[in-house]
């Protein structure tokens, strides 16, 4: 089966943390069409044992969740004419190593 016929959009390129999200929303047959691909092309250990165990659940009575799972969200690239969503509130603090860390830090003691 070509990528493009699976219930979800792009599932090649999708990052491997999204796809938990992603699989709520299918049904068994859904599912089991992207399982089957899955075991055919990548076959990720951990990608199957997640969608195994999606099925399994729906099929001892858990519902597909509601939404679009071809919807971007948050694992969608941002739009690159944005630009970065980095800013100085959102950065982390700047790396200082500690002074005995580097051996070219001045203050570190030489012996």
């Amino acid at each position: 089966m070509p990528e493009r016929d699976l219930p979800l959009k792009d599932y090649d390129h999708l990052p491997v943390g999204s796809l938990t999200t992603r699989i709520r929303s299918l049904g068994v047959e859904d599912l089991t069409t992207l399982l089957d691909y899955e075991k055919a092309h990548g076959n990720r250990f951990q990608v199957v044992r997640v969608m195994e165990s999606r099925l399994s659940s729906l099929r001892n009575g858990a519902q597909p969740s509601g939404g679009d799972p071809s919807a971007s969200g948050a694992d969608a690239p941002a739009a690159p004419e944005g630009g970065s969503k980095a800013s100085e509130a959102t950065s982390g603090p700047p790396v200082n190593p500690p002074s005995h860390g580097d051996p070219t830090n001045p203050a570190q003691p030489r012996s």
